[in-house]
């Protein structure tokens, strides 16, 4: 599979099929509750979501756009057959509005291994709040306690290097999941980081979901010690100690966010750290 395919095809089927269908993709309406399909570039992560029977479709795709080889490089599959796949990468990268037509909401984020403490539930869930960039990439595993052991040193050491946001879960031990999703990997630093991106979360058990405020940019901060994420109040958003053992978690003008656990200090059962990537 060439080069060729992977834009340019893409964006001729998309325009046809805003053609042919505008009352679904046409800028402004809603979704339409039929059946969906995607058509994916085979040995390729671009998709189209498309409405009409599959026949028609399939009708189209068997004659070639710009190559004879067209009909042998493309595959349709049903939404509910692509969960567990590459999730869904928006084909039409060049107008950021065109991203909405392009979700599909029960497509499930791949993991790169399995998790302790995300379900499909908390996935379909966070996926749908992740930003544009995020989007379509696989989760990476880069910290778990259960296999690299209970050590902020540890959690540090594993994400250096990296140049990619992460996804921090934690279960406490009244077994609420909680955590926060960081525009950059932890590290120790002397001042705050990180963008607007940032944002902290509970599922209590629907998600909560408390994005940044504006009042301050204290997003994240790390030493040794502990890791904190938003501030300026009389206590963290979340934090966590160097044994990653016990944390805390307090509202914060950082996100106007209500304690992310049953107590505002709570004993930690287990922590993962997960990054999007390319």
């Amino acid at each position: 599979m060439g080069v060729a395919y992977s834009v340019g095809e893409a964006e001729h089927l998309f325009t046809f099929f805003v053609e042919w269908s505008p009352e679904i993709y046409t800028k402004g309406n809603k979704r339409c509750s039929q059946p969906r399909y995607l058509i994916r570039e085979k040995h390729q992560k671009s998709y189209l979501i498309v409405n009409k029977d599959a026949t028609v479709i399939n009708k189209l795709l068997s004659k070639p756009v710009r190559n004879t080889e067209t009909d042998e490089n493309w595959e349709i599959i049903t939404v509910k057959d692509s969960k567990r796949r590459l999730s869904l990468c928006s084909s039409v990268e060049s107008e950021p509005e065109e991203q909405e037509y392009q979700e599909v909401d029960d497509v499930l984020p791949v993991l790169s291994s399995q998790s302790q403490l995300l379900d499909d539930h908390h996935l379909q869930r966070l996926a749908g709040h992740m930003p544009p960039r995020t989007q379509g990439y696989p989760w990476h595993l880069v910290y778990s306690t259960a296999i690299h052991g209970s050590s902020l040193k540890t959690l540090y050491r594993n994400m250096s290097g990296l140049d990619s946001p992460v996804l921090l879960v934690i279960k406490d031990m009244h077994k609420k999941v909680f955590g926060a999703f960081s525009s950059d990997p932890f590290r120790v630093s002397k001042y705050c980081y990180g963008t607007g991106e940032t944002f902290l979360f509970s599922f209590n058990p629907d998600l909560q979901l408390y994005r940044w405020s504006g009042d301050n940019s204290y997003f994240v901060s790390g030493n040794l010690q502990s890791l904190q994420i938003g501030g300026g109040g009389d206590g963290f958003g979340l934090w966590l100690d160097a044994d990653l053992y016990h944390g805390a978690s307090f509202s914060c003008p950082t996100f106007h966010n209500a304690p992310l656990s049953t107590h505002e200090d709570f004993i930690v059962h287990d922590v993962e750290v997960w990054t999007v990537q390319n």
